[in-house]
């Protein structure tokens, strides 16, 4: 089997140069019935979206092409199994989940988790305890659990699994491989969130080693964060042999789209191809672009750009805005240049550098000396200090199982009388994702502080709480 292919791709052109005739879904017929002229430019990527046809294979059950670019993926990703997913990390966490715990399993947790680790552990009826992170004043933000708790926890207790992720939103990576030495000596499965890392699996120095090749057992990438695939596109791995593919499979198929989108699929098979062929050279030339980039972007006044170090992934670079300074302020100086950013905190702007050589760094530079300028005709201003770590627990357990909490009565309770009750629903500011409350957890003084802190900073909440926060009957 050529590794230099891309056979799911390659099938596809082939079948939409025979100009099929279609008697069969989707409705649009290859993108010949549009619901208006200004959808032309679309047109052309409909001819792709097709569906399991004669020498398309079948994702719930591949055996043809789809198969062969599973196997191009597993031997470069070089995992034991590689699994293409069309619903995101999302629908990978979920999996790696309900495939390793059931009801009666306690796995251990990293707090700063996605919001669907925590819907995979309620799925699946699992004991959780929750490990806190420690706390980056530095980048002003929590980053990774100590090893020192996730020890004492494993020592203590019967763990099936520990849900970890690596690396964090920003970049941040950490000593993984100690964790994963520690925790399989006691049997312990090992299970990664690796959404921000697929190009981590590029073997090279400069960059930091995927968990897969650091001995986790169950791994999940989204291809579409860093590789050039269409939104939605991950990657499942399997690492060991300590994993049930068949339960990986049974998941697989339940959670997945019976209509798997060829669009998604073809991506992934092109991002596989992709990072496989990326040379030492041209990696050098794209780190080579991003130290220009951090260059530029060390001019914007009102900044301070997080120095590169060997803990935080190249591509991703983070500003810290100082005193003074208002953030959205900067970014919607940004915006108006056309400059989108990944993220905003109330202190930190987030840019994700992509696998190419930017090649808009003139643009840059001007859009910096712009903002220079406008920044310099905007009054300073007193900032709340808000900038401080919101004291943690170092473990957090929940107060009632999920089935019990099937059951329970809830009602709203305002923000500032809600300590002491139990939380009903998640507290997620997005992005990133990651829940401030647990359902099911206390809300105790630490708790009702992070919120206010939220709210106090504009900070988007999926969950409105405008009317109080969702809490059980009962259980103050």
């Amino acid at each position: 089997m050529a590794p230099n292919k891309a056979p799911l791709w390659q099938q596809l052109k082939t079948f939409v140069a025979r100009a099929p005739v279609s008697f069969h879904v989707p409705g649009h017929k290859n993108g010949q019935i549009l619901p208006h002229s200004d959808w032309e430019a679309f047109q052309s990527l409909l001819t792709y979206d097709v569906t399991e046809l004669p020498d398309l294979d079948d994702l719930h059950h591949p055996t043809g092409v789809i198969k062969e670019a599973e196997e191009l993926a597993r031997r470069f990703f070089r995992a034991n199994e590689t699994y293409f997913l069309v619903n995101g990390s999302t629908v990978g966490n979920l999996v790696m989940i309900l495939s390793t715990v059931k009801r009666g399993d306690t796995i251990l947790v990293q707090k700063n988790c996605h919001k669907s680790v925590i819907n995979a552990i309620e799925l699946s009826q699992a004991t959780p305890v929750f490990v806190s992170p420690q706390y980056d004043h530095q980048r002003q933000r929590y980053t990774h659990p100590p090893f020192a708790t996730i020890k004492k926890v494993i020592e203590e207790e019967n763990i099936k699994a520990i849900f970890l992720t690596y690396p964090d939103y920003y970049g941040t990576v950490y000593d993984l491989k100690k964790i994963i030495d520690y925790v399989h000596q006691h049997d312990v499965i090992v299970l990664v969130d690796e959404a921000h890392g697929v190009h981590f699996s590029i073997e090279d120095a400069r960059i930091p080693a995927s968990s897969l090749h650091l001995g986790a057992d169950l791994v999940v990438q989204s291809a579409h964060k860093m590789a050039p695939a269409l939104t939605m596109s991950a990657y499942l791995h399997v690492g060991s042999m300590r994993i049930e593919t068949s339960r990986v499979r049974h998941y697989l198929q339940m959670l997945q789209s019976s209509s798997p989108s060829y669009l998604l699929m073809a991506s992934l098979d092109l991002a596989r191809y992709f990072l496989q062929e990326l040379s030492s050279r041209q990696l050098t030339a794209v780190l080579e672009s991003i130290e220009q980039v951090r260059t530029i972007l060390a001019e914007l006044d009102g900044t301070e750009l997080v120095a590169p170090s060997t803990s935080v992934d190249p591509f991703k670079l983070t500003l810290v805005v100082e005193p003074g300074y208002d953030t959205k302020q900067i970014n919607d100086l940004l915006i108006s240049h056309g400059i989108y950013i990944e993220m905003m905190t109330p202190h930190v702007l987030l840019f994700v550098h992509g696998l190419s050589y930017f090649n808009e760094m003139n643009r840059l530079k001007e859009a910096m000396k712009d903002i220079n300028l406008k920044l310099k005709n905007i009054a300073k201003h007193d900032t709340i200090d808000n900038n401080k770590a919101i004291k943690t627990k170092p473990l957090t357990r929940l107060c009632y199982t999920y089935q019990a909490m099937l059951e329970m009565e809830t009602m709203r309770v305002a923000l500032n009388e809600c300590e002491g009750y139990v939380a009903a629903e998640a507290i997620v500011p997005y992005p990133p994702g990651i829940p401030l409350i647990l359902k099911g957890e206390s809300i105790d003084a630490l708790a009702k502080a992070a919120v206010e802190q939220m709210v106090l900073e504009k900070r988007y909440i999926q969950n409105d709480i405008t009317e109080g926060i969702l809490v059980f009957k009962g259980a103050n």
